[in-house]
Order: C-alpha cells, then structure tokens, then sequence
C-alpha cells in the first residue's frame, strides 16, 4: 500500500464498516441483502485494501451494483480520492447514474458524515460544442459521399439539436431522444483533438464537456465507458479525473471495447477528404498533392482481394508512404498558418479540425507501415483490407490495422498504475477465470479452488515491476437454474452447414414455438441466419414474429416483452441486450455455437499467434469467445426469481464434439436434456399456466 494511504488509513475507522454501510443501502432502495452480494461487497473491500486486483462473477439478481458501489463510496470519502466506475453499455451508465447511486447516496449520508458525490464522464464527442453550434461545422467534403435526400435529413437533424440545445443542460447526445445519426451529430460537436481549447475557446467558460470535467474533478464516484477508459490508458495525456481504484462492470466486454480503440483505418475517401478539408488553409499545390495520394491509393486498394494481409504488396507501401509524407507537409503547413491565426475563433475552429484529420491519416499511415516490419511472430498488429457488401455501398473500401492483443496494454497502464475490480455475470468460461484473465494480461493463476468454493484462481506475474496479484470469486446466483430451466440440446440434429438453415433446423424451431406458445427469443449466429428462419416460420407458426433490422431494436423489445405471444428473432446486440423478465420469454433458442468466422482477421491473426508459441489458439481464441456470447445468450432466459423456461441450442456439437464439455462448462448450471419430446411437453406445460 503506498504510504499516503499508510496515512490516511486512521480515518476510516471513524466509518462504518461495508457489511454495516450495505445493510443501510439495500434496505435504502426497500430491498433484501442476498449472501452472494455481502460475499462480494466484503471482496471488493479486501481487494481496495489490500491492492490486489478482483475478477468476480456475480450473476443476474445478485445486486453486484451495490455490492462494489458500496464499498468504492467508503473508500473514496474516507481517503478523500476518487473511483472509478467503467460500463461497456449505455443501459448500465444510466442505472447508475439515474438510480442507483442517487438511492445509494441519500441511504448512506447519515452514516458517512455527508453525502457522497457522483457523476458521469464521457468522451468530448459525445457533447454538445458551443462554438461549433455557433459558427457551423467547417465546410464538410464528405457531404459528396451523401446523395442530397441523406443530406437533406442530417440538415432537419441538426436543426433538431439547435432546438435541444436551447434546453438542455448538459449537452449530453445521450439525453437527445430520440437521437441523431452520426453525420449530423458531427456538425455540433469536436474531438478532443479538434476543441480550441477552454482559454482560446469564446464558449470555454459555457463548455459542456469542461463542466462535466470539473463535475468530475470534484466527484466521489466517476462512471465512464469502456472507451474513455481505454483512451486515458492509450494517451499521454489524463483524460480521466486522479483516482486509484478502478471498478469495471460488463467486464466480459473490456477487450473488445479497448480493442475497438485502437483500431485504425485508412481509405482514399478519408485521405481526399482531409485534403479538400485543409486546401484553403495552406497553399493549394500542398492540398493537391496529398488528394492525388489519395487518388492513387483508390486502385491499388480495389486490387487487393478483401481480408488479412500478412505482407504489404509493394503497390500499396508506395501508396501508404506517400500519403504519409503528404499529411506531414499539410500538418507542417497548417501548424504555422494556425499560429498566425491570431484570437479568430472561426479560423482556428477550421483550422483544428483540418489538423486533426492530417495528423490521423498521417499517424496511420506510419503505422500501416511500421505493421509489417519484422518476421510474423514478432509483430503486434494485425492489416487487413475490408470491402463493404454491396448494399453497402457508401461505405469505402478501407485498410484497417488493430492490435493483437491489448493484454500487454491493460497490464501496464490499468493494472500496473491502480486496483482493479472486474465483474460480470459472465466471467468464468469453462469453469475457470482463466481464460478472460489472459485476455486482460493478468498473470497465469498459480492454484484451483474447489468446485465447492468456487473462490477461483490466484496468480502473480513475473517480469517488470511489482508481480501482479489478482483472485478470482464466483459468488453465484440467486436462481436455482436445475429447477427454474432445462437446456436443450439437439444431439439429433444434423451438423450446421454453410448454406443457411437446415430444414431440420427450422422444423425443430417451429415445433418448439408452437410448444411454447410463441414467447420465443431467437438468437442467430448472423443476421442472414436470422431473416431466414424469420422469412420460413412466418409461414408456418401462428404467433406473431418480429426480426431485427425491421424496427429499432429498442421499438421490437419493447413489442416483444407487451406481448406474451410474439416472437424476436435477431443477431448480436440480442445475445447481449436484452432484459425481459416474466411470461413473454419462456424459450431462448440459438441456431449455433457462435464460433468467429474463420476468416475473420483479427480472430484468425490472434489464433496464428497463440499456436506460434505452443498453445491451442483454437480453445484460447474461438471457443472462449464462443463461450462467452453462449454464456451470455442463455443469460437471457432467467432475469427474475419467478421466470421459468428453455434454452434450446439447436448445434448438436454442442454434445458430441471434443470442446463441448468447455462451453458446456461455461453456461447456467441449467437441467440438461437430449430429448425434444420432454423439452417440448416442458414448454407446453408452461404455457397452459
């Protein structure tokens, strides 16, 4: 523990302790303490005090919110600092901030001494800017990529937010409903990289994204994204408010959101963009020059055939260091033209975004570059070419570069730097942490548990610094999966293919609603799967029976949970997103084992990787993410004490292949059958109640 905590420890023996402080906040919010939250809320305490990092898992009904809020509050007032809280979803973000913390924060006052302090902190993007509201967005070229209807729209978009702005009070996109595309909400906002900045900035003392700053600045408890909190650990510069706890719910999402992150792309569009967006700022022979890298970079793109590139064509190492040189002689040319700018506001607005734009196509295009340097095994990112369907057509053909694996990232800059708490419902795949803690870059665990403690893996790593000490803790769930649901699964069935749905398949799923009286989620490994047995079943069951993409997904959720018989079918943010309890969900059915596809670049690259140094690329890489969407998918079934019902998985290799038993290992501890005839009998049973 460092020594000014070894200080200030004295002081929170003048607080109550967490088992006092949770009582007070679940019976605050009219609720009931459930030993899997005390067991966490304790755990999160020692991780606190002791520095050493926390993954648990904590299913559905647990109250984990309180359970590691209360805990974070009584240390933050008690050392005066601040915690903070990461989500993946916007949901989460807005449960904390709307419900639980102001609850938590009015339970907990008497006994703390005063009332904790919280807000919310986003990226810049993602609040409203004065000054660009004021003086207009910069002449926008990528308006030619958009016919005029498209155009016309985003134009009625903004004016909408013109109104909003009018009204709102903390120029939050996320409080504008409905909301905006992100062509229009680019017309009224800025990156951090484009801002003014507070002192330059005519709106800097009115700045929505400072206030919120400062809001934080002053905060016990700060909730972000997954993004920000990537973006403070990418950067050299603090984007997040001092703090030295850091609590990240939907943990199972943390790689892929940092991931996200620090992935790049480049295409000719964005580079002739850029160019008409700097060409009266600087001399016109230096705009022209990078617009024709960017015209000379459209054919050699349209040459290359889609997917992973493991060697830079000599082609495209032309193009890319071309462009590359380009971008640094505008940047050069736009820096000493913006000094000369002098206090006027709208020229330098221009000018900082036309900066930023070449300093993004000019830092991707070294680090394209700089991707294929070395032998394959010791690089540490991965190139691919993506080509859009062509229902796609407005989006460009494009290179894309991302990272390998973001662990070594995390290990150094999240847990290195302070106490780290992860959580979930879905964290233990396979029966063990192990496999997302690798992920993360937390060290191989030194021991197991037993099954019946559950209080999973310690490790420390060895290397730089301090070794990294984390545990692992399931703390359950208050469900009793063997009597509230049974899995099924369709050893009988034939092996899925390549060529949409069998017939089989359909047959099987159709006999299942009819059994379930409708009630049924859908969840498909891919939007064509979807529309598929959408497009078959219409004609074949009574109920009712709605497929994403022909509403919102908010809109066809809502429908679905008013009406007990209707059907959702859908892909991914349904695996995910989706909160029904009671009788409208009785039946979750997933066509097959989510595997990623296997020629997608990144999975494919991480893959190559882990086998290149000895291990199971396969197990470590496609089957723990096929492990975690099924984890999460049969989540879906069970969201209140009172819910009853299926999990039917329709791919039979999810019994009779090598790595069943590891994704079987990874779901609810559900009654598992291999016989339709008792599964069906089951949901029609419950659909007679």
């Amino acid at each position: 523990m460092p020594d000014d905590l070894l200080d200030s420890a004295s002081d929170e023996t003048d607080l109550p302790d967490v088992s006092a402080l949770l009582a007070a906040a679940v019976s605050g919010v009219g609720g009931a303490e459930r030993p899997g939250q005390v067991k966490m809320a304790e755990a999160v305490a020692h991780a606190i005090d002791s520095g050493e990092h926390l993954a648990v898992q904590a299913g559905t009904g647990t109250g984990k919110s309180l359970a590691y809020l209360v805990p974070a509050v009584r240390h933050a007032v008690a050392r005066n600092t601040c915690v903070v809280v990461s989500t993946a979803t916007i949901a989460l973000q807005r449960q904390l901030i709307d419900r639980d913390l102001p609850r938590l924060a009015e339970s907990l006052k008497p006994l703390l001494g005063r009332e904790p302090v919280f807000a919310i902190l986003k990226g810049r993007r993602n609040y409203l800017c004065r000054h660009r509201l004021q003086v207009d967005a910069p002449e926008d070229p990528e308006e030619i990529l958009f016919d005029p209807q498209t155009v016309s729209a985003a134009g009625r978009q903004v004016q909408r937010i013109h109104e909003w702005a009018e009204t709102t009070d903390t120029g939050d996109r996320d409080e504008l409903v409905p909301g905006v595309n992100e062509h229009a909400w680019r017309q009224v906002s800025v990156s951090a990289r484009e801002c003014l900045g507070a002192q330059r900035c005519p709106f800097g003392t009115e700045c929505y994204a400072e206030q919120a700053r400062d809001r934080a600045g002053d905060a016990d408890i700060v909730v972000t994204n997954h993004a920000l909190l990537a973006i403070d650990a990418l950067e050299d510069y603090q984007v997040l408010p001092e703090h030295d706890v850091v609590i990240v719910d939907e943990a199972h999402e943390l790689v892929d959101r940092v991931t996200s992150v620090a992935t790049a792309e480049l295409s000719a569009q964005a580079v002739e963009i850029t160019a008409r967006r700097c060409g009266r700022l600087i001399e016109e022979d230096l705009a022209d020059r990078l617009k024709e890298t960017g015209e000379a970079l459209a054919p050699v793109l349209a040459d290359l055939r889609p997917g992973r590139l493991d060697v830079l064509p000599q082609e495209a190492g032309v193009s890319l260091a071309a462009i590359r040189d380009a971008a640094h002689a505008c940047a050069t040319a736009l820096r000493t033209t913006l000094q000369g700018a002098g206090d006027d506001a709208e020229r330098l607005g221009a000018g900082r975004a036309a900066l930023t734009s070449l300093e993004e196509i000019h830092d991707t295009a070294v680090r394209f570059l700089e991707s294929f340097a070395g032998d394959l095994a010791s690089r540490h990112d991965v190139v691919w070419l993506d080509k859009p369907f062509s229902d796609d057509s407005r989006r460009p053909v494009a290179l894309r570069v991302a990272p390998l694996g973001v662990g070594a990232l995390l290990r150094e800059r999240l847990f290195r730097q302070r106490t780290t708490v992860l959580t979930s419902a879905t964290l233990s795949l396979g029966g063990s942490f192990e496999p997302l803690a690798r992920q993360w870059g937390l060290p191989a665990a030194s021991n197991e548990s037993d099954e019946s403690d559950k209080t999973g893996e310690s490790g420390e790593s060895g290397g730089e610094g301090a070794p990294i000490k984390w545990s692992g803790l399931d703390v359950g769930s208050p469900f009793d999966h063997a009597r509230s649901g049974i899995l099924y699964i369709a050893r009988g069935l034939p092996s899925p293919g390549r060529d949409g749905l069998p017939e089989a398949y359909l047959t099987e799923l159709s006999e299942l609603i009819e059994a379930a009286g409708g009630r049924t989620l859908g969840l498909f490994s891919s939007m064509r799967a979807a529309k598929q047995a959408a497009e078959e079943l219409k004609g074949r069951i009574a109920q009712p029976l709605l497929c994403q993409g022909e509403d919102s997904t908010s809109q066809l959720v809502k429908r679905f949970a008013e009406d007990d018989a209707t059907c959702l079918f859908g892909t991914l943010s349904l695996w995910q997103g989706v909160d029904v309890p009671g009788p409208s969900l009785r039946l979750v059915v997933i066509d097959r084992i989510p595997f990623p596809r296997p020629d997608d670049p990144l999975s494919s690259a991480r893959q190559r990787a882990i086998a290149a140094r000895g291990g199971n690329g396969f197990m470590a890489v496609a089957a723990t993410n096929a492990a975690l969407l099924l984890a999460q998918g049969a989540g879906r079934l069970l969201r209140s004490m009172d819910d009853r019902g299926v999990v039917a998985i329709l791919d039979p290799r999810l019994a009779t292949a090598r790595y069943g038993s590891f994704l079987r290992a990874s779901l609810p501890p559900f009654w598992t059958t291999y016989d339709s005839a008792t599964v069906k009998a089951a949901l029609r049973r419950l659909d007679a109640s």
